[in-house]
């Protein structure tokens, strides 16, 4: 059987062309929208970004001690914080339309710390929670120092110059697949409100903009989602329907059970070391170090997706490693005004870009303001943050899948033709999401991880590090394309390496200085060698 044809019928159906960036979104990281737009907007990624905040002060505040007093504290101290990091990334970072917000990546080591030994002879609840939080402080800071380290000092610059699109694609797509879990299985713990957000956010954002040739809609379609699916549940509330319902179901489906609104402050300012000052301890260390080598591959990805929905050329490695660096300034932040976990670049926000097709750096600095101004201004803050997270996961079923369509988007650049192309996808994307579920449900199952030692913070190291699907298909995806048939140059061809040779450096590519170029000239004290 012949491999190949040719003739007319070949020429009357070529592939779509290859695109550096991506086509059709209405405002680049350059651009912004009219100032009442992009208030509108930069309010809907605060919606966004709220959501994982409450999701993980809810996680970990109970198990450190605390109550709704302090959950509703460690709340305006993440969105605090959050807003001064995303600032920092947007001006001083990469430059990319990200928000710097609470990273999932540093849950397992925040609960070794509040089920350490050490915390169990403190019989006060909240004199628990503030050593616990204490002990965080000085592990991220140790973590902090590791971030900056290698940021700055052009080590991720090094690993960045050898990423090809090939190895772009499962880390940019676990990157988003990775938090399955927290769409469809939380929307599934009220499916009564989750099922019905998830159908009119896809409504909204995909049937209703054909019907009416317009983006005034779409674009906005978070908000009408999540307030439409907020009344439902309030009307479901007061009408009694979970009444002699079980407690998980309560805390879920209700909107009077957080507790945020009456344990919220009207007004309260974070402040450095407001928890005490900082503990130490090596173990813990060393463990909040790897979660920080997590959140710098899961906020590589991050990076990388948002250029593309940015409608920006790909990022260089200079300012991918300028990025890391600046988050771990945002991590040191974090271990100053003593957060219960580091920080990352938010994925889900990025997910809103593509569902926008607003990838403006104006929008997202708006959203900081909304930080600030809730973080500062309790109440008001509270009664968002009551938004029962159902509501939410049905937001991340769509924001999620945009990121990971991001990562599959690189494919344009690669040789699908080559077996060795697509073993290695294949292959790492497999891995990917099979290695995590082997830890998790171990995890699950035993009540600790399948390396089990005398060590704590050696199980810790390794079970952050192989519970990320982002993570593990980089390790495998990078080794094997750097190391199978490296010699060959057709193999370069083959990984796309040729379409990101010229995006290397500033100089090679006039767009490059557009997107990433520091204000004030700041360039020159980070170099792109």
């Amino acid at each position: 059987m012949a491999a190949g044809g040719g003739g007319k019928a070949n020429d009357d159906f070529q592939p779509h062309p290859v695109k550096d960036q991506l086509p059709g979104v209405d405002y680049c990281i350059t651009s912004s929208p009219s100032w009442p737009e992009g208030i509108l907007l930069g309010f809907q990624n605060y919606l966004v970004m709220l959501g994982t905040i409450v999701f993980l002060s809810t996680l970990l505040v109970p198990l450190m001690g605390g109550g709704n007093v302090e959950k509703a504290e460690m709340i305006q101290t993440l969105l605090f914080v959050a807003a001064i990091n995303t600032l920092l990334q947007t001006w001083f970072g990469t430059r990319l339309p990200v928000v710097v917000g609470a990273s999932y990546a540093f849950i397992i080591p925040a609960i070794s710390v509040a089920f350490s030994s050490r915390m169990s002879v403190f019989i006060d609840p909240h004199q628990r929670f503030k050593q616990s939080v204490r002990a965080i402080q000085g592990a991220l800071i140790v973590a902090s120092v590791f971030q900056i380290i290698i940021g700055f000092l052009g080590f991720w610059r090094i690993f960045a110059r050898f990423l090809s699109p090939l190895s772009a694609v499962p880390l940019v797509t676990l990157t988003g697949l990775g938090f399955f879990a927290l769409g469809f299985p939380k929307l599934a713990n009220c499916v009564e409100i989750g099922l019905p957000a998830l159908l009119i956010l896809v409504i909204l954002s995909q049937y209703i903009p054909q019907i009416m040739k317009s983006r005034v809609v779409d674009r906005y379609s978070v908000i009408y989602s999540i307030g439409i699916a907020w009344a439902f549940s309030e009307i479901l509330t007061a009408a009694g329907a979970y009444k002699g319902r079980s407690p998980i179901t309560q805390l879920s489906c209700r909107t009077d059970r957080s507790g945020l609104i009456s344990a919220a402050p009207w007004l309260r300012v974070p402040y450095p070391f407001q928890w005490g000052a900082p503990s130490f301890n090596v173990g813990d260390a060393f463990a909040m170090v790897a979660a920080s080598l997590v959140a710098i591959i899961e906020s590589t990805g991050t990076f990388i997706a948002a250029s593309r929905f940015g409608s920006a050329t790909p990022v260089p490695p200079s300012v991918l490693s300028r990025g890391i660096g600046w988050l771990g300034i945002s991590n040191l932040v974090d271990a100053f005004f003593g957060t219960a976990t580091g920080s990352t670049a938010s994925v889900e926000n990025v997910g809103l870009l593509g569902l926008t097709r607003v990838g403006s750096r104006r929008v997202v600095q708006i959203s900081a303001g909304f930080m600030f101004f809730f973080s500062i201004l309790g109440k008001f803050g509270a009664v968002l943050a009551s938004i029962p997270l159902p509501i939410v996961a049905a937001v991340y079923c769509i924001l999620f899948a945009y990121v990971a369509s991001a990562g599959l988007c690189f494919l344009q650049f690669c040789n699908l033709n080559s077996f060795r192309t697509m073993f290695i996808i294949g292959f790492s994307l497999f891995m990917g999401l099979s290695v995590p579920q082997y830890f998790n449900e171990y995890l699950l199952i035993s009540g600790h991880g399948p390396v089990h030692t005398r060590s704590i913070a050696f199980n810790s190291i390794v079970q952050v590090i192989f519970s990320s699907p982002a993570t593990v298909a980089i390790i495998v995806a990078y080794l094997l394309d750097f190391t199978m048939s490296r010699g060959h140059s057709a193999t370069r061809r083959d990984s796309g390496r040729h379409w990101w040779g010229r995006f290397r450096n500033f100089d090679q590519d006039i767009r490059t200085e557009e997107f990433y170029s520091l204000p004030m000239n700041l360039n020159r004290f980070f170099p792109s060698f």
